[in-house]
């Protein structure tokens, strides 16, 4: 089966390292002349985990990546409303990590081109157009983006768009659909090094959707020097009327956009405007998503990660919602001999799913707890259980899970504990 994948973001890197892993060797093309780790911090869940880990990666991610301990919401004055152990911490057979992004994508690529060959990864590629053949395959023409000169014409039994949330592929396939939707609310990311936050491990919620700041720390090197590189995100909620810049992962933003609204957030275990001033750079970004589409695969074309399903940033699911539809596609061609059932079966199993996360993160996710708290008890409360019971609170958070299929019981299904990477280290 000949196979070409559209982008070599981490959708599509993981797809070629699912596929091969199922004996399928695909072709990347990547229209950036040089991939770069752009980005800064993301948290892949424990079901996302499992699939690199089946492909052999967790010796490289242990390298870099910290695994979450446990995830901490607290109201805007600094009081916990809700904790809970995360990843192996919580008895999962997998670790959630949090990690760079570029870190990520680079360890993605550098085992891609191991395991498929150089020439199998091709940069500097934009693809012009995607036709239809009528002997049941595809073929895609690529320019030099720069010039618009012609530069390859690649055919192959199934092309799959992992070209993120501008995707050409789906533009080509929705020319009417237009840009993606922005709900007024800006964010911020940057990563500062500074001393622990807790213990070093958490991930901490603060305030609510519309103000918060989200921080976690993504490298196990300073942790092991005792000290942390926090990966942070300020959010603030603006008219959704209004124009916003297009999202880019190098846009830079100023403090004086949003540090103001966070002077006051001081307390005695941690200090908020410090950790942003002392942010190397910070990176502007809009939250968008897309409207769920009613159907991925036209003929020998299917859509796969943020091309399919770009969502809010709620509740860590964007690139482990990617890494799903690796497998489940990687899964599926290899269950049917038909090309178009096998497209069948990817579709059944996880366009609806991703749906329904993206419409629930639109609900505000998991962070809608953060919300009530704020309605409820804006001035703060003297127990937590007269503004949420224990109760309400866990009950959103487990919905959450087993909505976005990383409930524990799910992810540990037919799992041998790891604890363990597959080169013998552990994570920290």
């Amino acid at each position: 089966m000949d196979i070409i994948i559209i982008g070599a973001g981490i959708g599509g890197l993981t797809a070629a390292l699912a596929l091969e892993s199922v004996g399928i060797k695909a072709r990347v093309y990547e229209a950036v002349e040089e991939l770069h780790p752009l980005g800064v911090g993301i948290n892949l869940l424990p079901h996302a985990t499992k699939v690199l880990g089946e492909c052999g990666l967790l010796g490289a991610l242990a390298e870099t990546a910290v695994a979450t301990s446990e995830l901490i919401y607290l109201n805007k004055l600094g009081q916990e409303i809700w904790r809970e152990p995360r990843g192996l911490a919580a008895g999962y057979a997998w670790p959630q990590l949090s990690i760079h992004r570029g870190d990520l994508q680079m360890i993605l690529l550098r085992v891609a081109r191991d395991r498929l060959g150089e020439g199998r990864i091709r940069t500097g590629h934009h693809l012009a157009e995607v036709e239809q053949m009528p002997n049941a395959q595809v073929r895609a023409r690529f320019v030099e983006r720069s010039t618009g000169e012609e530069i390859a014409v690649a055919s192959a039994d199934l092309l799959i768009a992992a070209d993120g949330i501008h995707s050409t592929v789906r533009a080509l396939l929705y020319p009417h659909e237009g840009s993606p939707k922005w709900n007024g609310v800006l964010l911020w990311r940057a990563t500062t090094q500074g001393a622990p936050i807790l213990t070093g491990r958490e991930m901490i919620s603060l305030g609510y959707p519309g103000q918060r700041f989200i921080a976690y720390p993504i490298s196990r090197r300073e942790a092991e020097r005792g000290r942390s590189l926090i990966n942070w995100v300020a959010e603030i909620q603006r008219d959704p009327a209004s124009p916003f810049r297009r999202e880019d992962w190098n846009r830079r933003g100023t403090l004086e956009e949003f540090l103001p609204r966070f002077e006051r957030w001081v307390f005695d275990w941690l200090d908020v405007p410090a950790i942003m001033r002392a942010a190397d750079a910070i990176y502007e970004y809009p939250c968008v998503d897309r409207d769920p589409l009613a159907r991925w695969t036209f003929g020998r074309v299917t859509l796969l990660g943020d091309a399919a399903h770009p969502m809010y940033p709620m509740g860590s699911n964007g690139a482990s919602q990617a890494i799903l539809d690796a497998k489940a596609l990687a899964q599926a061609l290899t269950s049917e001999l038909d090309i178009s059932r096998a497209l069948a079966a990817y579709e059944a199993a996880r366009r609806p799913a991703t749906a329904e996360i993206v419409l629930a993160n639109r609900r505000q996710g998991p962070s809608e707890i953060q919300t009530i708290v704020e309605q409820r008890a804006p001035n703060g409360f003297d127990n937590i259980e007269s503004v949420l019971s224990a109760v309400e609170l866990a009950a959103i958070a487990e919905g959450y899970k087993r909505m976005a299929g990383f409930d524990r019981v799910s992810v540990n299904a037919g799992s041998a504990v790891q604890v363990r990477t597959e080169s013998g280290g552990k994570f920290q």
